[in-house]
């Protein structure tokens, strides 16, 4: 992941950089993986902490870090290889143990190319959830967050689910040794096109709920099952010795409230 040369620009609620579009982070479409926009997203949090004091030194010290805990992220356009993605983030607002950021992503023309709403979860050292402290909603300009951490209920997964093993692999482990939030997007949307989905991954606008029930580690050994339900699409990741959900989801392609939550 490259940035561009477009200097960065950071204020209490926000970060605000660019990003040009590599090779290797495109598919066979000459276009930004949906996947990667994710990694931006995970990318510019840790910039914006950093920038404002909290970098990975401070959390270290404290035994504390973040964790992606759910997201709905909406693709309204692609961004294609080679092109420069002009990408923000704002925390919009904390509550205990979790934060709220709304990130946004244009394209050089300023074409609004995709937005997302992440929900963080502050852990400690021991996994545990643990409350925010008190400066952050000062440094940061974040009000009180509404509601609570996303969550995507699904049915039982049906007989005629298309079912898949996989094995958690090294190059997917991220720094804290668990598979990166960014590559259970790239996991259901393979699921979704084996499922005979393909086009439903690749329309636009497209709207997907994300949620991240337990961490992976590296040699796991998970069965992934994709459905075709209203309107779109349900996914499941599941630790198959205990049936645990690791990762619940859904995509809707074509949503047509897909750009109400534009931020400008």
């Amino acid at each position: 992941m490259t940035t561009a040369p477009a200097g960065p620009r950071t204020g209490p609620s926000f970060h605000e950089t660019a990003y040009r579009v590599r090779f290797d982070e495109a598919g066979p479409d000459e276009v930004l993986r949906t996947s990667g926009l994710m990694r931006y997203a995970q990318d510019l949090a840790w910039l914006h902490s950093t920038a404002l004091g909290f970098g990975r030194e401070w959390y270290a010290a404290r035994g504390l870090t973040w964790l992606v805990r759910a997201a709905e992220l909406v693709v309204l356009a692609g961004a294609p290889m080679g092109t420069d993605v002009r990408a923000r983030t704002q925390v919009v607002g904390m509550r205990r143990v979790f934060a709220r950021r709304r990130g946004s992503f244009h394209l050089a023309d300023g074409t609004l190319a995709a937005w997302v709403h992440t929900d963080w979860v502050l852990i400690d050292d021991r996994g545990a959830l643990t409350r925010i402290p008190a400066i952050f909603s000062e440094m940061f300009g974040a009000s009180e967050a509404t509601g609570s951490v996303g969550r995507v209920p699904l049915p039982p997964t049906p007989e005629d689910a298309t079912r898949q093993r996989l094995t958690v692999r090294r190059h997917e482990l991220d720094p804290m040794a668990h598979a990166n939030n960014a590559v259970y997007l790239d996991w259901m949307e393979e699921a979704i096109a084996a499922a005979r989905g393909a086009e439903a991954v690749a329309v636009t606008p497209r709207r997907y709920r994300l949620e991240y029930a337990l961490a992976a580690a590296g040699g796991d050994e998970l069965e992934s099952a994709a459905w075709a339900s209203d309107p779109g699409w349900s996914y499941r990741l599941t630790e198959p010795a205990s049936g645990s959900d690791i990762f619940r989801a859904t995509l809707q392609p074509g949503d047509p409230g897909a750009t109400l939550e534009e931020d400008g």
